[in-house]
């Protein structure tokens, strides 16, 4: 059995690297650290910035969770970009 290093730093949770804000197809954000590829289907929105300066950017652009698929969201009810 292995053990961990008690000093590991998971990327996604290590507020020292830069992060950007990806969206997907569903309007959906997601916080990404910047040496890590960004994945098929999500686009570049903000960054790179801190994990702060992102988690605040989607804080104010972010303001319907549900997924644009989900049948509770009309057009009228989307978000502007």
């Amino acid at each position: 059995m292995s053990q961990l290093n008690n000093n590991y730093v998971n990327p996604f949770d290590d507020v020292s690297l830069p992060f950007t804000v990806l969206r997907n197809h569903q309007q959906q954000y997601s916080l990404w650290p910047q040496f890590a590829a960004q994945p098929a289907g999500w686009s570049l929105c903000f960054g790179p910035a801190s994990q702060q300066q992102c988690i605040e950017w989607v804080e104010q652009h972010w303001q319907d969770i549900r997924p644009m698929a989900s049948p509770a969201v009309t057009t009228s009810e989307q978000a502007p970009l």
